[in-house]
């Protein structure tokens, strides 16, 4: 496991974390890959931690691959949000995630989508990711990890499974909870979040 950085905090945050796959990986096929990784997650964990139920979701963008299957997971940590980062990009590794083609089909894909009510690495900052256009959001990803996640608020297939383990969690910015987030979508996008 990797070593604590001076960037822990003393006190447990609550940490949300998405998960999706929609290819096989080292661990078997795509619900099995989500379940076991969810596993591993739970380890970074100071308490229980809370997980979703299973969810089959379009590829995002449409046409990017075969359905998704989704979760979220909820836990307490005191490591930093770096920490928690590299933790994640180590367990895609070990499910064999290869980072080739952005929004392609994935063995493995964990975002760290908050942190209680963390900013990073600004406010300013992360309204230029927020409202980067789609077209731009294809080309060019951050180099540095914003908190909350920019894009958690026009993301059915994260905010379904978002409501099943911290639907009164607020934005720090956008002053919503999850629940008000997830029932701002289209119905007909929300409909397309079947739980397995």
């Amino acid at each position: 496991m990797m070593l604590q950085t001076p960037l822990e905090s003393c006190s447990s945050k609550r940490t949300l974390i998405a998960l999706g796959s929609n290819a096989a990986s080292a661990w078997g096929d795509v619900a099995t890959t989500v379940q076991k990784a969810s596993a591993a997650i739970a380890r970074l964990s100071d308490t229980p931690p809370v997980i979703s139920r299973l969810f089959k979701t379009p590829a995002f963008p449409a046409g990017a691959g075969p359905d998704f299957v989704n979760a979220v997971i909820r836990i307490e940590t005191r490591l930093s949000a770096l920490d928690v980062l590299a933790a994640l990009h180590e367990i895609e590794a070990d499910a064999g995630r290869e980072r080739t083609v952005r929004w392609g089909q994935r063995t493995l894909d964990l975002d760290l989508i908050a942190m209680a009510d963390e900013v990073l690495p600004d406010a300013t900052t992360h309204r230029y990711w927020r409202d980067l256009p789609l077209d731009q959001q294809v080309k060019v990803a951050p180099d540095e990890l914003i908190l909350p996640h920019p894009r958690l608020q026009d993301r059915s297939f994260v905010l379904v499974p978002l409501t099943d383990v911290a639907p009164d969690w607020v934005h720090p910015i956008l002053d919503q909870t999850v629940l008000e987030m997830r029932d701002a979508r289209p119905e007909a996008e929300l409909a397309s979040v079947i739980p397995i």
